[in-house]
């Protein structure tokens, strides 16, 4: 395992928190937080906890654990738990938190860079989530990240990836879709870059923490909306409001979440448990992305064989238009922001040299369409 993977695992372990500081008192260096041989971190997620993306922070606190013997434990809590979803990164920085698992996009506002390191669309230029996560760690994405949090924005963070992100759907929706005209004017939820693509493609974009989108759209509040994956959409209930569940979207198809830990935490603590943090945190990410590969397709056959949905392919011209959408939102912050243009200019030479190498490598497509091409979910 190379030096940044390893990197990745240790800061998330450290992200778990030790006790909920308050506001007023800074975070306790992690000598201090020890009670007898054992430390205890506590980080608070921006999920739910009925969302599965939750899971992936107790599988990491769990491996933390079993790897230090009970030296070190994770104290997890759910979105809302000590501060708001979106504000885990800014508790983090000032001591509120020890730490966080979240996802880099909800904090474009302070800086549009930030979406860069969650999810980007198309890919981005074709990158799958194993090219993704080899720009993090073999194409210096990693470090981009870090520099991101500790230079752009100024916080006292360190910042590893902890969740692959998989092809998403372009969402749940009141009727099939066919074509991009009909989606102008429709209330949608969407996060990250996608937000703006989508304004830009005509439609009124509500951006809401995982929690509030059923009720919203229970209410009224939103027409049609993305989450995640079907394993995730099928536990958030969202075939209770919306029958039409269109795939793939073209807005998040490869990526990442992150693991945040206050900075003066992850350096008060002893290398053998930086390290135990950092396997059990890339342990936590392979399992999550192995279990959402077969839960998903589980979800696709329950959705039609007992929830009533329809599954609806997304028309090619909804996937173009966003990605024409994209190119030009992608030109003009970079013409706007050096660091902006340093990021994407990154991915795109990691993703020429890979990308090309794996659709000239796999014959994935027309071998599972040999065997399964009759088949629907």
């Amino acid at each position: 395992m190379n030096k940044l993977a390893l990197g990745f695992l240790a800061v998330c372990a450290a992200t778990v928190l030790l006790a909920a500081p308050s506001p007023q008192h800074p975070l306790t260096p992690p000598a201090a937080m020890a009670q007898g041989d054992t430390t205890i971190l506590k980080l608070q997620a921006s999920f739910p906890p009925s969302s599965l993306l939750f899971t992936n922070m107790q599988k990491f606190a769990q491996g933390v654990e079993q790897m230090s013997a009970g030296r070190l434990k994770i104290d997890g809590f759910p979105a809302g738990a000590i501060v708001g979803a979106f504000d885990v990164a800014d508790a983090t920085h000032r001591g509120v938190l020890h730490g966080a698992h979240t996802c880099t996009y909800y904090f474009m506002g302070k800086h549009m860079a930030a979406a860069l390191f969650t999810s980007v669309p198309g890919g981005p230029f074709g990158m799958s989530t194993i090219d993704f996560w080899g720009w993090e760690y073999e194409g210096g994405g990693f470090e981009l990240l870090n520099e991101f949090y500790q230079q752009i924005l100024g916080m006292n963070i360190v910042a590893f990836p902890i969740f692959p992100t998989t092809p998403q759907s372009l969402g749940w929706f009141k009727k099939p879709l066919k074509g991009v005209e009909e989606l102008k004017g429709l209330k949608y939820r969407v996060p990250g870059l996608a937000s703006e693509v989508y304004k830009d493609m005509g439609l009124s974009v509500v951006t809401l923490p995982g929690g509030e989108v059923l009720p919203a759209g229970e209410r009224g509040v939103l027409d049609a909306t993305e989450w995640y994956t079907p394993a995730e959409d099928l536990r958030q209930g969202f075939d209770t409001v919306w029958k039409f569940y269109h795939y793939p979207g073209a807005h998040e198809i490869a990526g990442s979440c992150d693991l945040l830990i206050n900075k003066d935490i992850w350096d008060g603590l002893a290398p053998d448990l930086q390290a135990i943090i950092k396997a059990a945190a890339f342990q936590a990410a392979f399992q999550s992305l192995l279990e959402f590969n077969r839960m998903d397709a589980e979800a696709l056959n329950t959705f039609t064989d007992k929830r009533g949905v329809t599954l609806v392919k997304t028309p090619d011209d909804i996937l173009l238009a966003h990605l024409n959408s994209w190119d030009k939102i992608a030109a003009r912050e970079s013409a706007k922001d050096p660091f902006f243009k340093r990021v994407l200019d990154s991915q795109r030479a990691y993703a020429e040299l890979v990308v090309p190498a794996r659709l000239f490598m796999s014959p994935y497509d027309t071998i599972a369409d040999y065997y399964w091409g009759d088949k629907e979910p």
